[in-house]
């Protein structure tokens, strides 16, 4: 028999704070924080509470009242690791982790945990190491064991201890610049590749979302890939391209990105957008919902205001995609169903079954064939390569030379002629 793993019992507490009015529904957002819980395999959730909050407390976030009853609950369930489900000042850290005599984690520190422990690629390791440590200077009271250890000095500078977290943040720092240039090069290769990509060229389908809205298996079901999909919030976080071939109408590049949640870190917002940098780059982003979600509406409310923050605005094509129809009753279904067929832009349909697929790829392929325009274009002989790329793309219809070069009669898509004038 071999080893049994070794689990950390963790309790999850959700503040219900009454002062905010943009709140979510207490049950789900519980859920959710129990369901990032579970995303880390070591973690045993032994318990899950919803802890009403009339105002936050600077110091303590809680009351004392409140401390004590909830450390009762943590102490007889053995817990080692409290989860915070909201955030958490590195003051209110350490006097509840001295009150309790446990660990805590607050959301940004877990979710920071999970993108540690899903990344796979160098890019996404770095991302991740870059947000762990912007995240870990703003509380080095906790996050370096090596300041419990005070060190010698000659008095200039404050004491020991100030100077010991001046010199972690300058490691920090340091650290910081390193990554930095090692991420920069990795975003000039993804940007040379895209660079190369144009030139093929392939239009770019981007698939956004939620966490745990069915992006992987939709992008599975379409390419016949294998990327791991999962019923687990971020079952994927490094980006994945794969080539498709629609059917009656162009080959497109079709790109899964991490999903997005409520909350996501700032940090994370920023050292993931070289690899967000795929939307900003796409013809068209399919935002992918899970409608049979209770806070469908909230989720994709979150999805709208990041991809306002990275920059994807009204004028990229968007298309919503209502997935997981199989999953709600069948009254409810066939209600979803006449109501995506009254609005524009917007498909009801299951990664899992199929059902409305052959409809959203239809829509799709005639968005990017768009209005077809006739014209003749001239070219001197010395763009051979561009001469190439217009009958790679099938849109000649005639070929006449004289003196100057080539003239061509082309029949092509707006998209088309857009990605031959950057060629």
């Amino acid at each position: 028999m071999g080893e049994q793993p070794e689990f950390t019992r963790a309790w999850v507490l959700h503040p219900d704070i009454k002062a905010d009015k943009d709140r979510r529904e207490p049950k789900f957002a519980l859920a959710e924080a129990v369901s990032l819980a579970h995303a880390l395999p070591e973690l045993q959730v032994v318990g899950e509470t919803i802890v009403p909050l009339p105002k936050v407390r600077a110091g303590l976030l809680f009351g004392s009242g409140k401390i004590e009853e909830l450390g009762k609950l943590i102490h007889d369930a053995e817990v080692e690791l409290v989860l915070i489900d909201g955030p958490v000042t590195p003051v209110q850290q350490r006097n509840l982790e001295k009150a309790w005599k446990v660990k805590l984690l607050d959301r940004t520190g877990l979710i920071l945990e999970i993108f540690s422990d899903r990344a796979a690629t160098r890019e996404g390791v770095l991302q991740v190491e870059m947000a762990a440590l912007s995240y870990q200077r703003t509380r080095l009271v906790r996050a370096w064991t090596h300041l419990e250890r005070q060190r010698g000095g000659l008095g200039f500078v404050g004491g020991p201890g100030e100077t010991q977290i001046e010199a972690d943040r300058r490691a920090i720092d340091t650290q910081l610049v390193r990554l930095r240039r090692q991420l920069d090069k990795v975003v000039k290769t993804r940007t040379l590749h895209r660079a190369a990509r144009a030139k093929v060229p392939y239009p770019i389908v981007a698939l956004v979302g939620y966490t745990n809205a069915g992006k992987s298996t939709l992008f599975n079901r379409l390419t016949g890939a294998d990327v791991m999909a999962k019923d687990m919030l971020f079952a994927t976080l490094d980006p994945t391209m794969r080539r498709v071939e629609l059917e009656d109408g162009p080959e497109v590049i079709l790109s899964d990105t991490v999903g997005f949640i409520s909350d996501l870190p700032t940090e994370l917002v920023a050292s993931f957008r070289a690899t967000l940098e795929e939307v900003l780059a796409a013809d068209i982003v399919l935002h992918v919902r899970d409608i049979s979600h209770p806070e469908t509406e909230a989720q994709a409310e979150d999805v709208q205001t990041i991809l306002g923050d990275l920059g994807v605005g009204d004028e990229r094509t968007q298309f919503e995609v209502w997935n997981k129809i199989d999953l709600l009753p069948a009254e409810e279904a066939d209600a979803v169903r006449a109501r995506a067929a009254r609005e524009d832009g917007v498909f009801a349909m299951s990664a899992i079954t199929g059902e409305g697929i052959d409809a959203l790829l239809t829509h799709v392929a005639e968005t990017l064939q768009g209005t077809v325009i006739t014209e003749t274009v001239v070219l001197p002989y010395a763009e051979g390569r561009k001469r190439a790329w217009l009958f790679e793309q099938d849109v000649v219809e005639a070929e006449r030379q004289d003196e100057n070069g080539f003239a061509f009669d082309v029949r092509w898509s707006a998209i088309q002629k857009a990605r031959f004038d950057g060629l």
